[in-house]
């Protein structure tokens, strides 16, 4: 760029970076930039003909930084050169808003395997204690609830407990799936004889496969996957010994899960005080 001062034109110096100042900044390796220039990806501003150093300026930078980001998208170099010799304005904007949303759904999954992660932890920090689930049979209140039935899963897995949360969005429709949010709790919903896996939605819209636990008490019980069925048979019992009633529904909610197992809180609605 030229500038005048008291009537003398001169031209502004381009502030340029050595290769290993490029590659502190830009958090590379030298031989990264190296192969980078032998393939034709990012070449240096300038190189120096008696030494044959590398120079960058800020544009070769923010190319640089770019080419960092694109790579998070599991893109190959190959494919990274090609968007960036797109000289179309539309086709680069295009392609890099396809990049930013695969960056915040990428985002979103690490957040909920941290989620998953966490919990596997308390689990074992839990068992690292000597903590033993509840073994007695308690009354605890629940404000309503509404949830989301499976259309195909009627019980937790390894595989779809740790990513339950994405079998349900998959089975909603287009436009639905922007009205649905979900707690970080999965349970098996039993009615009827037939037992499906459920989410607990925060947020939701009317479709099918919707059930509202209604508020109230529900008479609780601990216990794991081995003594499920026995401790529901006992609560049952206990629900129309003690209560005078038969439980339309049972709810199973997994209230723990380790990396291997998880455990479940059966949960049996009772009748309103009178």
């Amino acid at each position: 760029m030229l500038h005048k001062s008291q009537g003398v034109i001169y031209e502004k110096v381009k502030e340029i970076f050595s290769i290993s100042q490029t590659a502190k900044i830009t958090d590379m390796t030298t031989e990264t930039l190296r192969h980078y220039h032998r393939i034709g990806l990012v070449e240096p501003c300038k190189t120096d003909e008696w030494t044959g150093y590398r120079y960058y300026s800020q544009q070769e930078i923010v190319r640089l930084n770019t080419i960092k980001a694109l790579q998070c998208m599991d893109l190959s170099l190959s494919e990274i050169k090609e968007i960036l010799a797109y000289d179309d304005f539309h086709k680069i904007v295009a392609t890099l808003k396809q990049a930013e949303k695969s960056a915040d759904e990428k985002i979103a999954e690490l957040h909920y395997a941290k989620t998953k992660i966490q919990r596997a932890r308390t689990f074992y920090e839990n068992k690292l204690c000597g903590a033993q689930p509840n073994k007695s049979v308690f009354v605890k209140p629940y404000p309503q609830r509404v949830i989301l039935l499976s259309d195909t899963m009627q019980a937790p897995t390894l595989d779809n407990l740790w990513n339950y949360h994405k079998h349900f969005y998959d089975q909603l429709s287009d436009t639905h799936k922007q009205a649905f949010s979900f707690e970080d709790l999965a349970g098996i919903y039993e009615q009827n004889g037939r037992a499906r896996l459920f989410a607990i939605c925060t947020r939701f819209t009317k479709t099918d496969g919707l059930e509202i636990l209604p508020q109230g008490d529900y008479l609780c019980a601990d216990c794991t996957e081995e003594n499920r069925a026995q401790i529901i048979e006992q609560l049952t019992e206990t629900a129309k010994n003690e209560y005078n009633t038969v439980p339309p529904f049972t709810v199973q909610l997994i209230v723990l899960s380790g990396i291997l197992q998880w455990n479940y809180q059966v949960q049996l609605l009772l009748p309103p005080k009178q």
